[in-house]
């Protein structure tokens, strides 16, 4: 049975633009055949602590002979683990908070990426998700691109795509939206029709990318 995890991080419910696409894209998914399924995890009201010690960076094997790790602490990562390696395509919903990612993403890439567990360390070893969709929903509330002052600011996704694809291995797609201040602050609102146009084509282009993958 083929299963998307959907990661959900805005610290919003009915103003997150990420939100509204990562729906779209799960609908699509689910239409696409019989007997697919979702597991939703939002880590807004459903956090992942950031791991609970350094040891935890690294697979069992490469850990220190003094590393201590605390029983609870290695549940919660092995949660975290069981529910990304079980599933076939991975949406996330990744808004841009303050140039970076948002903290409750960030403690899910932390838990995610164990050198020796789903990263290989060194020559050769494990990568078990090579070649797994990962699509990143992206949205950022003001423009990032052309001539903007916020062009090159955007330090979400740069690391998006090197611990998912280049660390992880996965297969990484990434669709972008901007200007989502234009629906909530006055002083944005000459930017709605730019932000429309592109939450329209945003919106058909997961459509599409869920029903193929």
């Amino acid at each position: 049975m083929p299963t998307l995890l959907r990661l959900d991080s805005s610290y919003d419910d009915a103003a997150s633009v990420s939100r509204l696409l990562t729906d779209a894209f799960t609908r699509s998914w689910l239409a696409g055949g019989p007997g697919r399924a979702v597991v939703e995890h939002d880590l807004r009201t459903d956090p992942v602590p950031p791991p609970g010690s350094g040891a935890l960076h690294w697979a069992p094997g490469l850990r220190g002979p003094d590393a201590l790790v605390p029983a609870d602490a290695s549940a919660a990562q092995a949660r975290v683990l069981d529910e990304l390696l079980a599933a076939d395509a991975v949406v996330i919903g990744a808004p841009l908070y303050n140039y970076g990612l948002p903290a409750t993403l960030k403690a899910w890439v932390d838990q995610v990426h164990v050198p020796g567990t789903t990263a290989p360390f060194g020559e050769g070893g494990p990568k078990p998700l090579r070649g797994r969709p990962a699509v990143v929903v992206a949205t950022r509330g003001t423009a990032h691109d052309g001539d903007s002052e916020a062009e090159g600011r955007d330090h979400a996704l740069p690391v998006l795509r090197l611990i998912l694809g280049e660390a992880l291995g996965m297969d990484v797609h990434v669709v972008v939206v901007d200007r989502t201040l234009s629906l909530t602050t006055p002083a944005f609102v000459d930017d709605r029709e730019r932000f429309e146009k592109r939450f329209a084509a945003a919106t058909t282009e997961l459509e599409a990318l869920a029903a193929h993958l």
